[in-house]
């Protein structure tokens, strides 16, 4: 196979910190390969590299046989790379049609909607994509936007395309769906760097090179390789995918949740009737395909969204409508499901993120003003007791990756929570190594008598940690089963809108 793209030497720094290490790397035509590392190993830097969006201090890009100089984004594009973001780059208040042809240098001054449509209907076409292209984005779910990502790519004619955890938001059935058009993609010759933390989506690529801390490991025929040998070239040591936990008897109810129903921004159900408890030294689970109630269910009960009925009881008090102030103050922690959205500032520095929403306990100022010494040692010891690897206090949360930006959030909530954690999504878009941590984190607040209400779309998570699982299906609870007396497939199927007594043996379907 002819090569499409190749580096030599690239080293990239940030402040003193060395990203990219005198990386070589080719991508040959026609092939899926995979860029694979713990977060911060520098994936994204070198991806963003050959994309224009930084300019490395040495090192050379050759397209082909060529060498070439990228300088910015319109530089790449017009050479035919194409890039999809983690975290999108969409105008929401624009169609997807605006969206994909706003910017591009054969749309002029004016924009030719009309030969527009015609093309990008002919790629949907191509590649079995059904999009409405007059449909705002900010209406469209999450999984759906990632499309649009793709669509502008594919319009722009691009012949390399880097996809950087191009399934962090979408189901299992989005994601298997992704992967049939990457290789229609590859079928008709064009190269597609995959950056991805998920071992089976790894498995699926033609060849897959290893960084750690921005080091090339090695490059290997992903078919001459397995996952256990993959994780263990990544984090550099034996990595388990499951954690030990402990039996442990429940304690005494710390939050129960009774007919608890909620309205969306248009007045729209998205909580109907949802009743379930948690007591100390029990993980719950919350079950379900993205946009089901998840994201609203840990709203109300974090005090953000208030509910249209039910009861809320915490530790006996009712507690349905609250602030989030409140619920903080009476111990509830919690890890949102968009770490820089939700649970970051992300220009604030890591020792401002620490005390986040606690800056004005006394435990942190001097009267009108913040206590820095404090504060500082505060964050010091939460640096070194949760492995945030950063250069210090002082660096700002967006300059991290997404795992040491995700254990300052645990560290924070961990620290102010008193009885109850909830914590959705906490192992998203992470790497199998930090994975561990997080798990390995949560079963400790368990075994120390904490109450966790834990949602996640990786059922693996959840039949590794939960006592119990709740399966959520628009906005209701299809019921709540043992993860040692229910299969995999039994709580897919509830996830698709079938209720616990009705996934009867008959119809069950083993793991």
């Amino acid at each position: 196979m002819s090569t499409a793209l190749r580096v030599e030497g690239l080293t990239k720094r940030f402040a003193g910190v060395t990203a990219n290490d005198n990386i070589d790397f080719d991508l040959r035509a026609g092939e899926i390969h995979c860029l694979f590392g713990e977060n911060g190993a520098g994936k994204s830097t070198l991806s963003s590299c050959l994309f224009g969006l930084y300019r490395p201090e040495k090192g050379e890009i050759f397209l082909g046989d060529q060498p070439v100089h990228i300088a910015s984004p319109m530089d790449a594009i017009g050479r035919g790379i194409g890039m999809v973001h983690q975290h999108f780059v969409l105008v929401p208040e624009f169609t997807v049609l605006e969206n994909i042809i706003v910017g591009t240098q054969r749309s002029g001054w004016r924009l030719n909607a009309a030969e527009a449509r015609q093309k990008i209907a002919g790629i949907c076409e191509t590649y079995g994509i059904d999009l409405d292209l007059e449909a705002y984005v900010w209406d469209l779910p999450v999984g759906r936007q990632q499309w649009v990502e793709i669509l502008k790519a594919l319009y722009l004619d691009a012949q390399i395309l880097i996809l950087d955890e191009p399934t962090a938001v979408l189901t299992p059935g989005e994601s298997r769906i992704l992967f049939d058009i990457v290789r229609k993609m590859c079928a008709r010759g064009m190269s597609i760097i995959l950056i991805t933390h998920k071992l089976t989506e790894v498995m699926q690529s033609n060849r897959v090179t290893i960084l750690r801390k921005g080091r090339v490991v090695a490059t290997l025929d992903t078919c001459r390789t397995t996952p256990d040998e993959l994780a263990r070239l990544m984090v550099g040591r034996e990595v388990s995918f499951t954690v030990e936990k402990r039996e442990l008897q429940p304690g005494e109810t710390v939050l129960a949740v009774e007919c608890v129903s909620a309205r969306g921004h248009w007045g729209e159900t998205v909580l109907r009737d949802v009743s379930f408890s948690v007591a100390r030294h029990e993980i719950l689970g919350i079950a379900g395909v993205a946009g089901n109630g998840q994201k609203e269910l840990f709203e109300v009960l974090s005090g953000v969204r208030r509910p249209a009925s039910g009861t809320i009881r915490l530790k006996g008090e009712e507690v349905a409508g609250m602030s989030p102030r409140c619920m903080m103050d009476r111990g509830v922690g919690h890890i949102p499901d968009d770490r820089f959205r939700e649970g970051l500032v992300p220009e604030f520095s890591v020792a401002e993120n620490i005390v986040l929403g606690w800056q004005r306990s006394p435990k942190y100022c001097k009267g009108p003003l913040m206590d820095r010494r404090a504060i500082t040692d505060l964050t010091r010891s939460m640096i070194a007791d949760y492995q945030i690897a950063t250069r210090d206090e002082h660096v700002v949360a967006r300059k991290l990756s997404g795992g040491n930006a995700q254990k300052i959030i645990i560290a924070r909530e961990f620290l102010h929570a008193s009885g109850l954690v909830l914590a959705n999504q906490p192992t998203r878009g992470l790497d199998v190594g930090v994975i561990e941590y997080v798990q390995t984190q949560l079963l400790r607040k368990r075994s120390e008598g904490f109450a966790i209400v834990l949602a996640s779309e990786e059922l693996s998570d959840l039949f590794n940690l939960a006592d119990r699982i709740a399966v959520m299906f628009k906005g209701e609870i299809m019921g709540i089963v043992d993860p040692k007396k229910t299969s995999v497939a039994e709580v897919g199927v509830m996830m698709a809108g079938r209720r616990e007594e009705a996934v009867s043996r008959k119809e069950r379907v083993p793991a």
